[in-house]
């Protein structure tokens, strides 16, 4: 079977969002158990269904393990490939693969996080890197303001110009009433943001809240006969380019341009085709990089595309319509969360910040720093 043979094969028919950004009474694996139950729920599916696990987490070495313990899952295919917050999309190639050959009937991708309330910060690296870590890096900022302040020398990018970026998902995160962060915010309180690693300040960065996410995905032939409109996987696309930053081939190109490439060529689209984003915005040069990777402008030309009002709310190109891991939600590993918000859309279910029309999105997620990407493009019925 050829990658294009599994365009369209399988469908998302069930998401789960615990919405729990600040939860101190909830463990990661209460987090990914309701998470689970919701999207069950949501395809009219229960646990006794699932037969494919795929799941990571930052905070467990056996999650496949300890969640099928704990939901009590009777699996026969499972995997739990870690590469960071991009995980969850190489789990959904996988579910992909796995249910088209049979392996499994009912894919179970989930996550869990009680990051914010169990302390607020990410723990130093389990791993450190040798040519890095005697420099003491503050992990993993230093590494993306090292990208940025690359892009910025290379590209005339400005500082205005990133924090665009945090605007632009702010104002889309005061569209969405589940989002944790809704006071406004302005190019100027961006700018007078405290530094933290040169050149992102704090608004550069991602929130660190609680959380829970999952998604059901079966064959397309079943999804047609569940409660929920199916969100069609037409594309995927996974890159790994490097783990620490030192030995990445290019600081302002991400492995972003193949995995992208390899997602549009098995839906059969281009950028241009694209009428939804989600981005893995864990600062805010992630969103420059990725718009330019993943086709939408030329190399060096985000900064001027953001700053324009492209992205946000009434401009052409809808981006990160949540809000973002700048705005909305970042629970240690936003991957699955960008997924959810394409799905949502696809659906017709986000309210005051629904893009009209939508038929094919694409969500995309980083890993580590800059390390792993992955590219998912998701259709409805229409464009099959």
């Amino acid at each position: 079977m050829t990658a294009h043979a599994l365009r369209g094969a399988a469908a998302i028919v069930g998401i789960g969002n615990t919405r729990r950004w600040n939860a101190p009474d909830r463990s990661p694996f209460d987090q990914l158990q309701e998470a689970a139950v919701l999207a069950l729920e949501d395809c009219g599916l229960g646990l006794k269904d699932v037969d494919g696990l795929f799941c990571a987490m930052s905070t467990s070495g056996l999650p496949v393990l300890n969640v099928t313990e704990r939901l009590g899952l009777q699996v026969r295919h499972a995997e739990g490939t870690m590469v960071g917050g991009a995980s969850f999309l190489f789990h959904l190639q996988s579910a992909m693969s796995a249910l088209a050959h049979g392996l499994c009937d009912v894919a179970l991708v989930c996550y869990g996080s009680n990051q914010l309330t169990a302390g607020g910060k990410l723990a130093s690296m389990p791993d450190p890197q040798p040519y890095e870590n005697p420099y003491k890096p503050r992990y993993p900022i230093s590494s993306y303001a090292l990208a940025a302040a690359r892009h910025m020398h290379k590209y005339g990018t400005t500082r205005e110009q990133l924090a665009a970026v945090a605007v632009a998902a702010r104002d889309w995160a005061r569209l969405n009433p589940d989002a944790f962060m809704q006071e406004p915010l302005t190019l100027q309180q961006v700018l007078a943001s405290r530094m933290v690693s040169d050149p992102l300040s704090k608004a550069d960065c991602c929130l660190v809240t609680d959380g829970g996410a999952a998604l059901v995905i079966t064959r397309a032939d079943r999804a047609r006969d569940l409660p929920q409109r199916p969100a069609y996987l037409l594309g995927t696309g996974v890159a790994v380019t490097h783990r620490q930053i030192s030995a990445m081939p290019d600081l302002t190109t991400t492995g972003a341009v193949q995995s992208g490439q390899r997602a549009y060529a098995m839906a059969g689209v281009g950028a241009k085709d694209i009428q939804h984003v989600m981005l893995y915005d864990a600062f805010t040069i992630n969103t420059l990089l990725f718009l330019e990777d993943l086709g939408f402008c030329a190399k060096g030309e985000a900064g001027a595309m953001v700053q324009a009002g492209a992205i946000s709310p009434g401009g052409a190109l809808p981006v990160n319509t949540n809000g973002g891991g700048l705005s909305c939600n970042h629970p240690g590993m936003y991957g699955l969360f960008t997924v959810i918000e394409a799905v949502q859309q696809l659906r017709g279910e986000c309210g005051a910040r629904q893009v009209p029309g939508v038929q094919l999105a694409l969500a995309h997620a980083n890993g580590g720093v800059l390390s792993s990407q992955a590219t998912a493009i998701l259709g409805t019925a229409e464009v099959l």
